[in-house]
């Protein structure tokens, strides 16, 4: 499983031309899921996200996690994540989980770091066309995976 993390101070996710959701600060985390990826890479991974210290406390210092900052969650599923380019310039998605795989995994995700946090986690929705839309505070972008656990 792989995310990639982005602190904003505003995201959101439009689908045919409607705006689907929403968030002031916090996280956009998009989630590239392959077909080894197991419930422990959803509680390790959703654990390191919402304890990420990298929300500013009283002396501007990236001391806060997302729990401490009260900040809100976008999760979009990104396929493209596990891209291969290693062959040629148009990118391969074999490593990618299909939906069969994919969906529950997806849906999991979200259920774990809802339970972490406490509350409702915003979504994009699974294998639509998505605009995201996001202004990145700080700039703050993390990829994690977590095969890697790095």
């Amino acid at each position: 499983m792989k995310v990639v993390i982005q602190r904003v101070s505003k995201a959101s996710v439009t689908i045919e031309g409607e705006k689907v959701t929403s968030i002031k600060s916090g996280l956009l985390v998009l989630l590239g899921i392959v077909n080894e990826d197991t419930q422990e890479d959803i509680k390790w991974l959703t654990n390191k996200i919402v304890n990420l210290r990298i929300f500013s406390d009283e002396n501007e210092v990236m001391n806060k996690s997302l729990i401490n900052s009260n900040g809100d969650v976008i999760v979009v599923s990104q396929f493209t994540l596990h891209a291969s380019t290693k062959k040629g310039n148009r990118p391969s998605y074999i490593k990618a989980a299909k939906p069969d795989v994919a969906i529950p995994l997806y849906k999991a995700f979200i259920n774990q770091i809802e339970l972490n946090l406490g509350k409702k986690v915003q979504t994009g929705a699974f294998g639509a066309d998505m605009k995201v839309e996001l202004l990145n505070d700080g700039p703050v972008t993390i990829i994690i995976d977590s095969k890697n656990k790095e």
